[in-house]
């Protein structure tokens, strides 16, 4: 399968370089040394002023060829560029690499030149362009280097991708040097056409990539990017280093590539939300690349030290506890084995050392029997050059037990000039080589961080029933216009009109244009109350002196009027005063002020905060972001990832606060973000959460309804698709049966569970064609932890005797291009022959309509006749497989 039409372009027969220059030293020549140099297709120059390049004659254009090429590189002068890439899609050259530098990344006039390759792109149906401003890229199992980069790494099962093309060249010069192999080595640049998501998919289904490093200054399509990155991090692992992590460098990375830099912490939080594993440093880059490179990945959190000294041994321990790792704890008989091939003085637990004389076999023996403890995932070996110590030797043997066990050897050779050539006897070997213990320690914890990761990603969620007064549809159609038509900033009364409607409590705010109406207005309350200016300039109230608590009478309410009137009019002199609000003073024994909000990252478009509130809330910088839509385990872990979560969940004594009511209100707000894509901002600060309610003291709403604009496609504002709600049906089954068709959800989890346990063998043979051993959670978030963006799983639910049960389920599972689709239908066995097999058939039909799918592919056996029979009925064509059984059936969608 052509995943984004990427195959021309990474498995190329015939290849042009278009502006290539006879001086071989220019970034032409370098490109075609490197493609002659191993590549085993075609290769023509093209430059009409020169009669050869490096000994091969050239061609004056395109038109000269003898055959279409398949891909075409462009190395030219900027401003030729978009003529060239005309030419090409002409000429039916349609996958591009584009080397040339000076676009968007020098300004304006860089980018009008970048909007000209694009117009040109979009003229060829299919075209791909890979650039420009980047090295190119190499395929080593081609031996294929298309690029102006030094040499050729071996191939091997990592992926790398970078936005820097000089970071390509130092980690393939350092990579040569490991001994470290790629499956694809490919430099974005500027990503005009060809993105992160594009790539991230196309490995995906690429059997020699088992893992992906990024290097990105920034994100593109948001959208793309998430839904590509969770479908590879979730059986392979996917680790990057984000630069711009603060202001000043987010600037300069947005310099260097023409792209808006999101803010770090949304970025942080999306690679989260899509199972990437992140590091901070770019020389951990080095080292994850090169524990991820050899043959085996730890298998869980606990490692095991073998060591020669024991300072060292500390240094490694301290590192992995710092990082919320796990120093294994050796099994009584793995002592027991260790006290018989070691001195006494041995350390007798993990570290394991095993003196500064040991030779080679004595460490050989000591790894060994630490590999056969059941709670050792990797080792760490550690050599200091003490006199006895032989290091090449020790570098040999546990190259050799590295071999022969089951654990992956993380191996930390210290020292200098004599430590040189073991430690190229253990890259020889494919063992993992870092200078120092804590450096070895970081790579191992990057990729547990990636396995934690997806475990509470995957954990299923409680369902929370969130039940709104009015239909979200009818709420989206009643504030649509008053959003609409509002002003830049929604005032607290409006804004807290939103909130309620959404379910979320408020404190209502009555607004007061004198100090008489203020007055009225407590008294009908109740005292005590609390004042605030009513002023849609002023943000932050407290800053201008504008909030007065704890007001027992008329005398105070008029006094804080006046002072609260008389500060603002100091301190924001050119501000818009209304008067004032008055609303009840709220108090709650144990409250803790949280802050609660949303706003809209250019990047990735609406993300949901949460944390410590009240003034201090920017002084302490304690939060947590997510993004929408929220499950219930996505928003505790928010909570549980605050610094003040203690408080939350009960400390020294203290109560536990209403967290179960605090969930909720994320669900409500993580809704209400879903439906308003107007909103650029909305805080409730304070949120005041107790023993048992939460309530909103203060809120405001930024609009900007560009993002709500009638071309937008629908939840455009959001990296994620939200929950389906618009493929809820009701249909009734023969008998009178009535059954909810609705998209499957990951709380969905148990309910599944009990429709398998409902299957006999011979009908999940069927669906699945082997014996299908579904009883393990790991297998559940296959099915019931779904992208919407790219597939779905209708279930059929009913209540039977008082209680939910899934009857069925059919799945729709699309390639990443979302042309074709896979169709699969299971019905337990109580419910077939009812029509629901049919039922569920002619409803995902109807979904691939609406998603515009070319055809519908579905497998089955020769002896489903049930089932072929659906098939047939619904125009089906069936081809059956060599052996006559295995039958795949295919459809045609019209367009």
């Amino acid at each position: 399968m052509a995943i984004h039409r990427l195959d021309q372009l990474f498995s190329p027969r015939r290849i042009a370089i278009l502006g290539v220059s006879p001086n071989p030293e220019s970034v032409g020549g370098r490109l075609l040394t490197n493609l002659i140099g191993g590549f085993r297709g075609v290769v023509y120059p093209v430059n009409p002023t020169s009669e050869a390049v490096l000994g091969i004659p050239c061609f004056s254009d395109l038109a000269a060829l003898p055959n279409r090429p398949d891909l075409g590189v462009i190395c030219a002068a900027a401003e030729q560029v978009p003529n060239l890439v005309r030419q090409c899609g002409e000429a039916g050259v349609l996958a591009l690499v584009i080397v040339s530098a000076g676009f968007r990344e020098i300004g304006p006039s860089g980018r009008a030149l970048e909007d000209r390759i694009e117009a040109e792109r979009r003229r060829f149906s299919g075209m791909r362009i890979l650039g420009p401003n980047c090295l190119g890229f190499i395929v080593p199992h081609l031996n294929l280097n298309v690029s102006f980069a030094n040499g050729r790494p071996k191939a091997g099962d990592i992926a790398f991708i970078s936005q820097s093309g000089a970071l390509c060249s130092s980690v393939l010069d350092w990579a040569l040097s490991e001994n470290v192999g790629f499956s694809y080595f490919i430099s974005v640049g500027n990503a005009l056409d060809v993105d992160f998501g594009d790539l991230i998919d196309f490995l995906g289904e690429d059997e020699r990539t088992r893992s992906i490093v990024l290097y990105l200054e920034s994100v593109t399509n948001a959208r793309k990017f998430m839904t590509a990155a969770r479908a590879f991090a979730r059986t392979k692992p996917i680790v990057a280093y984000k630069a711009g992590r603060f202001p000043e460098s987010a600037a300069a990375a947005a310099s260097h590539t023409g792209a808006m830099a999101a803010a770090d912490d949304v970025y942080a939080a999306a690679f989260q939300r899509a199972g990437i594993a992140r590091i901070d440093r770019i020389g951990d880059i080095f080292d994850v690349v090169d524990l991820i490179g050899r043959q085996r990945k730890p298998r869980g959190p606990r490692l095991a030290v073998v060591t020669n000294a024991g300072g060292p041994g500390v240094i490694a321990t301290d590192a992995l506890i710092g990082a919320g790792g796990v120093l294994a704890g050796l099994r009584e008989e793995t002592r027991a084995q260790l006290d018989e091939i070691l001195p006494p003085q041995w350390s007798h637990g993990n570290p394991v050392d095993v003196l500064g004389d040991a030779r080679s076999k004595r460490f050989a023996r000591a790894i060994e029997i630490v590999a056969q403890d059941s709670g050792v995932d990797a080792i760490l070996v550690i050599v200091t050059p003490q006199a006895m110590t032989n290091p090449t030797s020790i570098a040999k043997a546990v190259g050799r037990v590295a071999g022969e066990i089951k654990q992956p050897i993380l191996a930390a050779w210290l020292g200098g000039r004599s430590m040189a050539e073991g430690i190229e006897a253990l890259n020889e070997a494919g063992v993992a080589t870092f200078p120092t213990p804590e450096q070895a320690v970081q790579a191992f914890m990057t990729l547990m961080d990636y396995a934690r990761n997806l475990e509470v990603l995957y954990e299923t969620p409680r369902e929370i029933n969130v039940s709104l007064p009015v239909a979200r549809a009818e709420l989206r159609e009643r504030y649509a216009a008053l959003l609409g038509d509002a002003q830049t900033t929604l005032g607290e009364d409006t804004a807290k009109q939103l909130l309620a409607a959404y379910g979320i409590p408020v404190t209502s705010p009555q607004p007061c244009a004198t100090a008489d109406e203020a007055v009225a207005a407590a008294q009908t309350i109740g005292y005590p109350v609390v004042m605030k200016v009513h002023s849609p300039d002023i943000t932050h109230k407290t800053d201008v002196g504008g909030v007065m608590l704890d007001l027992a009478d008329a005398e105070a309410v008029r006094a804080a009027f006046a002072r609260i009137i008389g500060a603002a009019r100091t301190h924001a002199p050119n501000a818009r005063l209304a008067g004032v609000t008055v609303q009840p003073q709220v108090r709650m024994r144990h409250g803790v002020e949280l802050i609660l909000g949303t706003r809209r990252d250019p990047v990735f478009g609406s993300v949901i905060m949460v944390g410590l509130g009240g003034t201090a809330a920017e002084l302490f910088d304690d939060r947590a972001i997510g993004f929408p839509p929220l499950n219930e385990r996505l928003a505790r872990r928010m909570l549980e990832s605050l610094k003040i979560w203690p408080l939350l969940s009960g400390y020294r004594g203290r109560p536990t606060l209403a967290v179960e009511r605090l969930l909720e209100i994320l669900f409500r707000l993580s809704y209400l973000v879903v439906d308003f894509p107007e909103i650029a901002e909305l805080d409730v600060n304070p949120l005041l959460i107790g023993e048992t309610d939460v309530v909103a003291l203060d809120a405001r709403v930024i609009l900007d309804s560009s993002g709500a604009a009638p071309s937008a496609a629908r939840y455009a504002h959001l990296a994620l698709r939200p929950y389906p709600e618009e493929y809820v049906r009701q249909v009734e089954l023969d008998g009178g049966l009535h059954v909810t068709l609705r998209p499957i959800k990951p709380e969905d989890e148990p309910l599944w569970f009990d429709l398998l346990r409902n299957c006999s063998r011979e009908t999940l043979y069927q669906r699945f064609r082997y014996l299908f051993h579904w009883e393990t959670h790991d297998i559940a978030t296959r099915y019931c932890f779904i992208d919407y963006d790219r597939e779905i799983a209708i279930v059929a639910e009913a209540q039977i005797e008082g209680n939910r049960q899934l009857l069925g389920v059919g799945r729709l599972t699309a390639d990443p291009d979302v042309q074709t689709v896979e169709f699969a239908v299971l019905v337990a066995d109580q419910w077939q022959d009812r029509g629901l097999g049919g039922c569920l058939t002619d409803y995902c039909l109807e979904i691939s309509k609406r998603w515009g799918l070319a055809r519908v592919i579905a497998q089955t056996t020769r002896d489903n006749a049930r089932m072929l029979a659906i098939f047939e009925k619904r125009g089906f064509s069936a081809q059956y497989d060599a052996s006559g059984m295995e039958v795949e059936l295919i459809k045609e969608l019209p367009r």
